[in-house]
């Protein structure tokens, strides 16, 4: 998730990108090997995304050397549940990117090129994601959190442009809703019959109604090719939104987006917070995915 800033767009093009909460760089500067270790036994979970997965902080700096200084909510699901987490998240990776290692990107590629994602691989995150499912037979779950990239590829490409945003949002979902299925498509093809979660998105802003749209318009795709190809849907957008009713639907008031490194020397009110998830917002992220899996899993029973 690469967060840019904001200021100056009109109020859509601000609303786009505040939803594009996937927004940044990453990837493996070195080019481990493609196969991924040795299934553990019944006990492993598989992370795919971009940068909320990831665990991404904008102003990390020098901790960019170091995944280990980055949780998401993997971490801490892999932690409750007693999995063994192999999480291939990259920030900025959109959903033609995590496919084709040639198709659009918002970051992923060069990030990676430069500092070390949790899982090192020289392939798309679609091919790794694939090569692990057929060696570690006894997985668990695969959780997936993507699409915000896309959006913030399509502002970009604009400029800005009210109408030229509008006239390209049918044509951003039907891509996002193409490739999630593709990808769900391909991680059954490997013969897991396993819990798939996507992961949806959370409104930055509650009380933004243009923002939140986006959001809303974004995750109905999700949810649809989730659908559509034997995956559930983790509602991260209500829980958030429930989180921030004491904060009056503000998620940034409510701590549970990371700070930006703005706020220096200003006072509370003036305080603002990029689109990536704080420490509270990655554990709210790891309950609601957590929750949704426990719920799937009595089912199945």
């Amino acid at each position: 998730m690469n967060m840019r800033n904001s200021s100056g767009l009109a109020k859509v093009a601000g609303g786009l990108r505040r939803i594009a909460l996937a927004m940044v760089l990453v990837t493996a500067a070195t080019a481990a090997s493609a196969n991924p270790p040795a299934a553990r036994g019944n006990d492993g979970y598989l992370a795919l995304g971009d940068s909320v997965v990831f665990g991404y902080i904008t102003a990390a700096g020098y901790a960019w050397g170091n995944a280990m200084n980055f949780l998401g909510y993997p971490d801490y699901i892999g932690a409750n549940l007693r999995f063994s987490v192999a999480n291939a998240s990259c920030p900025g990776e959109t959903t033609s990117g995590f496919i084709n290692a040639n198709g659009p990107d918002n970051g992923c590629r060069p990030y990676r090129a430069n500092f070390p994602l949790h899982v090192n691989y020289p392939t798309t995150q679609l091919d790794y994601a694939v090569s692990y499912l057929k060696s570690h037979k006894q997985t668990r779950l695969v959780t997936i959190g993507l699409g915000a990239n896309d959006a913030f590829l399509l502002q970009s490409a604009c400029g800005g442009d009210i109408g030229c945003i509008q006239a390209g949002l049918p044509t951003l979902l039907g891509t996002i809703y193409g490739n999630m299925s593709l990808i769900l498509q391909n991680l059954r093809a490997t013969g897991y019959r396993g819990v798939i979660i996507v992961a949806n998105y959370y409104s930055t802003d509650y009380t933004d109604p243009v923002q939140t749209g986006f959001t809303v318009a974004i995750n109905q795709y999700l949810a649809a090719a989730a659908d559509a190809n034997g995956a559930v849907v983790a509602d991260v957008f209500a829980a958030f939104q429930n989180a921030t009713l004491p904060a009056g639907g503000k998620t940034c008031v409510a701590g549970l987006l990371n700070t930006t490194p703005a706020n220096a020397g200003l006072p509370p009110p003036l305080w603002t917070c990029d689109v990536h998830p704080s420490l509270s917002g990655q554990q709210l992220l790891a309950r609601t995915v957590a929750q949704t899996y426990s719920s799937v899993s009595r089912s199945h029973k």
